[in-house]
């Protein structure tokens, strides 16, 4: 009986508001995952909470790149869900308005894509190294550089953002490992199994639109 309240109370304890707020994240995130996958506009209403739950654990973990980029994931939510849902399609002299489809990152997008992602990484570096205390400048500024441009290529709907993804949610349960978010090692870890599941399920949902 005493090994049990014991158990209990240590629990109880171990339940901060940092871990309920990691814990919502978690939940979120999950329905976030769903919908990426199934190619569904009702992601984007899932960016929206997850930037609201994920400011204050990535401000109090010491993630400071990450804690920025929310705002940027909450501006991107509202583009994604409107360039998804009220895409344009012409067609002769009329045009409609219809779910975009899925498509393949265009060559000329490829450089652009890379040299901005380079150019993003090196000065979130340089601003995490000389401005602030955080202990892991590298590999949060590569995850949020990476996660900046994946997040416009969702928002294009191209199916290469899943490779994107990938190696982002891979870099991050180290991430969150090293720094005891633990919540979030899970949940990345799942995203991670996820990206591969998604790329295939895309690439026949590109398949039936034709």
């Amino acid at each position: 009986m005493q090994i049990l309240q014991q158990f209990l109370t240590d629990f109880g304890s171990w339940w901060t508001s940092d871990r309920i707020l990691e814990a919502l994240g978690f939940l979120t995130g999950l329905f976030y995952i769903y919908y990426e996958y199934h190619a569904n506009a009702k992601v984007w209403i899932a960016t929206i909470i997850m930037p609201a739950i994920s400011i204050w654990v990535y401000f109090r973990a010491g993630i400071y790149a990450d804690f920025g980029i929310n705002i940027y994931y909450f501006l991107m939510a509202i583009y994604g869900y409107l360039h998804w849902t009220r895409h344009k399609s012409k067609r002769g002299k009329d045009s409609e308005r219809k779910a975009l489809p899925i498509s393949h990152t265009p060559k000329r997008v490829w450089f652009l894509w890379i040299a901005t992602t380079a150019a993003i990484y090196l000065g979130i570096a340089s601003i995490l190294i000389f401005l602030t205390d955080s202990t892991v400048p590298w590999i949060d500024a590569f995850t949020t550089a990476l996660s900046i441009t994946a997040t416009w290529l969702l928002a294009r709907k191209y199916i290469e953002q899943w490779w994107a993804w990938m190696i982002v949610d891979a870099v991050c349960v180290g991430l969150f490992i090293y720094k005891g978010i633990y919540f979030y090692a899970v949940l990345y870890s799942i995203y991670t199994a996820i990206c591969i599941a998604g790329f295939m399920k895309w690439k026949k949902l590109m398949q039936e639109q034709k």
